[in-house]
Formats: C-alpha cells, sequence, structure tokens
C-alpha cells in the first residue's frame, strides 16, 4: 500500500518506520521550518529504530513538497500535537481524492473534526474516509535526525474511530497488519475523551511550576512531579472527563486503567501508580513552564471538555479550576483563545442523542 504521513517528529517518524518495515511504500512530509530530521531521512534513504521495533525503514520520500508526498496515496496519516492538524489539513485542502484514508493520530481531542473542517471537507461526508485514534501508538523519542528509540509499541489500549462511526471497522482492517491490537471506538467523542494528556500534564505542570522555573526541569516529572495530592488532583479531573463521557453514553476508562491496559503502569490509582509505572521512569520534566503541555492540553484539551461539558450540562470545577490558573500562570487566557472548542469544530449546540451519532 502507498502510505504518507504528515509529520516528522518522533511519532511520525515511529509511524513511517514501522509502516515501511511492514512492506508498504512511504512518503515523509513536513513544513519547511522542520527541516533537520526530514533532511537526515532523505540522505539515508530511511528510518533507523531501535527498541521495542528495530531496524532500517526504507522511506520512498521524505521531503517538503505536499504534492510530492500525496503521489498515489492511498493511506495518510497525520501525526503530531494538536497544533499540526489545522495547518496538515489546509495543506492537503483540494488535493485529497474520494477512496483515500486520513487518520489523525493522535486525534487529541477533536483532531478528526478539526482536520476534516481545515481540509474543506463535510462532517459527514466519508467520500474522503477520515479517522482519529486516542493516543500515539508508540513512547518514542528521535535520538538524532533519521533515528528514534521506541520504548513501547501498544498491544492494547489504543481506540480508532471513523468520521462518520460507520467506517471504523473497514479502517481497521486496512491498518491491521501494522496495528493488529487497535481497538474501535463508539465514536470521535470516545477517542477524544479517552486521551489523557490533559487531565495529567497540566495537574502536574501547575503543582510543579516553582520547581519547574527554578530548576529547568531537573526532576523527574513523574516519579518525583506525583505526590499523592497531586494525584488527587489528576483524579479530579479524571473524575470529570469519565463524568462528560457517561451523559454521553461512552464508557471512559479511568487513566491508571487504561495505562495498566497499555503497559505504561502497574498499579490502579493516581498516586504510586504514576510513580512506579514503568513506562514513565526515566522522563524528565520539561524545561520551562512555555511548554505544549500546557498550551496544548489545557488550550485544546481542557478547554474542549470542558465546553463539552458545559454543552452537555455536566459541571467541570476541577476542570475550570485548573484552566483558569494556567491561564493566570501564563498570562494568556486559554478559554478566550478557544483554540479547539465544540464551536469551532461544528458541534456547538449538538445534544448528546445528536453528538452520539457521529
Amino acid at each position: 500500500m502507498r502510505i504518507t504521513v504528515l509529520g516528522a517528529g518522533a511519532g511520525g517518524t515511529a509511524v513511517a518506520f514501522d509502516c515501511a518495515a511492514h512492506g508498504h511504500e512511504v512518503r515523509l512530509f513536513d513544513f519547511p521550518q522542520f527541516p533537520d530530521n526530514i533532511a537526515a531521512i532523505a540522505s539515508r534513504g530511511g528510518i533507523e529504530a531501535e527498541g521495542d521495533i528495530a531496524g532500517f525503514g526504507d522511506i520512498a520520500y521524505s521531503g517538503h513538497d505536499i504534492d510530492d508526498t500525496l503521489q498515489d496515496a492511498e493511506l495518510i496519516y497525520v501525526v503530531g500535537p494538536a497544533y499540526s492538524t489545522t495547518p496538515f489539513g489546509e495543506a492537503v485542502a483540494g488535493k485529497l481524492r474520494e477512496g483515500q484514508t486520513v487518520i489523525v493520530t493522535p486525534g487529541s481531542c477533536g483532531g478528526a473534526l478539526a482536520f476534516k473542517r481545515a481540509a474543506g471537507l463535510d462532517v459527514d461526508d466519508d467520500a474522503i474516509r477520515v479517522a482519529e485514534t486516542s493516543t500515539l501508538h508508540y513512547a518514542v523519542r528521535l535520538t538524532e535526525p533519521g533515528k528514534v528509540r521506541v520504548f513501547l509499541k501498544l498491544k492494547a489500549g489504543n481506540l480508532l474511530a471513523a468520521l462518520p462511526n460507520k467506517r471504523t471497522q473497514e479502517i481497521l482492517q486496512l491498518i491491521a497488519d501494522v496495528y493488529p491490537s487497535m481497538e474501535p471506538a463508539k465514536s470521535v467523542l470516545q477517542t477524544s475523551l479517552q486521551n489523557a494528556n490533559p487531565i495529567i500534564h497540566p495537574a502536574v505542570t501547575l503543582s510543579n511550576a516553582a520547581r519547574i522555573e527554578m530548576t529547568g526541569g531537573d526532576f523527574l516529572f513523574y516519579e518525583e512531579g506525583v505526590s499523592d495530592s497531586v494525584g488527587r488532583l489528576i483524579e479530579a479531573l479524571d473524575e470529570e472527563r469519565i463524568a462528560i463521557g457517561a451523559k454521553l453514553g461512552i464508557t471512559i476508562l479511568s487513566d491508571p486503567e487504561m495505562g495498566m491496559r497499555q503497559g505504561y503502569m502497574l498499579e490502579d490509582n493516581y498516586g504510586s501508580g504514576y510513580r512506579k509505572a514503568p513506562g514513565f521512569l526515566g522522563i524528565g520534566a520539561q524545561p520551562q513552564l512555555d511548554h505544549r503541555y500546557l498550551h496544548e492540553d489545557v488550550g485544546y484539551g481542557l478547554v474542549f471538555m470542558s465546553g463539552l461539558g458545559r454543552q452537555l450540562g455536566v459541571e467541570t470545577p476541577g476542570m475550570d479550576a485548573v484552566i483558569k490558573v494556567a491561564s493566570i500562570v501564563m498570562a494568556r487566557d486559554y478559554r478566550e483563545e478557544a483554540l479547539r472548542t465544540p464551536g469551532t469544530l461544528g458541534i456547538a449546540g449538538r445534544s448528546a442523542e445528536e453528538l452520539g451519532s457521529l
């Protein structure tokens, strides 16, 4: 199969390598402002990986020309943080063709909806199939341009939903050789709400704000940053996320429960469960507060979840408090910026029943 990967960060590089290692023809794209990894892969003719998946994967094209990247593509992965989804959608607007499949991974709260709007596709149009996943399938880091270390490829606990959801099963079959453990979700709202990054990252970051600023992040984010009291904050936000799902008739697993299914965690609790989690060992804190753990996970995650809660009549006092404190600390109004909300995604005003039909 001819596969295009949009996004050459650690996640996109891992996706490109894995697909190439399974015998697919892979073409990789990123914007010109991110040249290093693209250039290294083009020079080597492929990607080197070590860890849970390892070897060398041949890449047919690595560059900045979107038309060359999309050439004869049957499947397109959009891989990157939430703020990259709209630019990638805009880059391919008018260039997609009927019968192609696009997977936004991870969806990062409404990724499939955001991509469709940016690409000029109607929410209910399935001539071009669009889906999203609840998380990235790898714990991965770039070790140098053109090379990744994959600490973990998930064996369970990653959900996929198509938009509209009637296409979910056929997309799962399409990617089953590379991702046999991918699981079907009820809708893109389930994949969005099952994303726990907005629940964890802002809570730990704000609870350790002075430590991050004073040490430049010289401590272990989970092992040293999640005390039992920080765990209670994470738990409060998690309960609100689960309640929003329940209002939609969707089962959202608690983060420790999902972490155990994915292989990240060993204990079903919000304190030592994170401190002792094998999947989080050795992960350092960010060097500064000006970081995606607030900008992405509050601005695109918690603001979306809180707005969805308001729309459904579910109170989210914990989320609202974290949004407010993060806004004060960072001297910006995340809620007012409205980077990703039910309104910006085109689903404002819909009832729980209408949302359930997405």
